[in-house]
């Protein structure tokens, strides 16, 4: 697999870490990671499109290898962090691009599409998640995410991983060692945990409706994709079916062996991802 160039930028005041694929000079793709992830999650969707695109993978503000806010009750909320998009395509010199984003880094892209990023982003693909978001499922991610645990070794962390993460589908060994080993964080006392600051879930306390979006959703005016983990819990059938009825009219696929959400790892995610961009880029979009 090529491997990509990391960089970092300050965006808003914040170090904002993100590898970058693919040729400078190549139309974008912004592949923006789920809550308590980071941007190597995409790191085979990334190296699949960076013969034809230059795909720039972001770590959130307070995961992987970015910046912790030192205001985390102000600033990890999907407000701050479309700013912090902002800055960073404007740095990067990006005026057109597509977006790819898994759970909360689609919602990021959805409400950045309907604000302040209107017209430049090109197209919207949704990784299970829309403007709506199931409270059960919203209660499981907010006690395994705000309270991480620890183990001794990275083999135990890794072992977690597989437990909790199982939902995503399928994963090679080796792709399981490298989203463990791209995770990781070692603490004081020397065990390690994954690496988020805890304090992020603060969003669902301090922005308790930031993840209600229908009035993004009707404002949308690109083309959207949404891939639906077949047995997700957090992106509803009822509300995949209105996502095909209103705003953007969206299309959307039922991926199999899936739930929340799919690690777009395997050909089949590929492909749904390529035809996708090849048809917006070929409407002009």
């Amino acid at each position: 697999m090529a491997e990509p160039r990391s960089r970092y930028l300050v965006c808003e005041g914040r170090e904002i870490h993100f590898t970058e694929w693919g040729a400078a000079d190549a139309p974008a793709v912004v592949a923006w990671h789920g809550l308590a992830r980071t941007g190597r999650d995409m790191d085979e969707l990334a190296a699949h499109l960076a013969p034809r695109w230059r795909v720039i993978c972001p770590d959130t503000l307070g995961r992987g290898l970015s910046q912790w806010s030192p205001r985390p009750a102000e600033e990890y909320c999907l407000g701050f962090y479309v700013t912090l998009a902002v800055a960073l395509v404007d740095q990067l010199g990006l005026d057109r691009f597509h977006w790819v984003g898994t759970s909360m880094g689609g919602a990021i892209g959805l409400r950045a599409a309907a604000g302040p990023l209107r017209g430049r982003m090109r197209s919207l693909l949704l990784n299970d998640i829309g403007p709506r978001l199931a409270p059960p499922a919203v209660a499981r991610i907010r006690a395994y995410a705000g309270q991480p645990p620890a183990f001794g070794t990275v083999s135990e962390l890794e072992a977690y991983f597989r437990t909790v993460y199982a939902p995503y589908g399928w994963l090679s060994d080796a792709q399981w060692r490298r989203l463990t080993e791209t995770s990781t964080r070692r603490l004081p006392d020397g065990r390690v945990t994954p690496h988020y600051d805890p304090a992020m879930v603060q969003q669902f306390e301090h922005h308790p409706a930031d993840y209600d979006q229908w009035e993004a959703w009707d404002a949308l005016d690109l083309p959207v994709l949404c891939l639906r983990g077949q047995t997700s819990d957090l992106l509803e059938p009822e509300t995949a079916q209105a996502m095909r009825e209103r705003g953007p009219r969206a299309q959307v696929i039922e991926v199999p062996g899936c739930g929340h959400a799919p690690a777009l790892n395997v050909p089949e995610h590929f492909a749904w991802v390529d035809g996708f961009l090849a048809e917006a880029a070929a409407r002009g979009h």
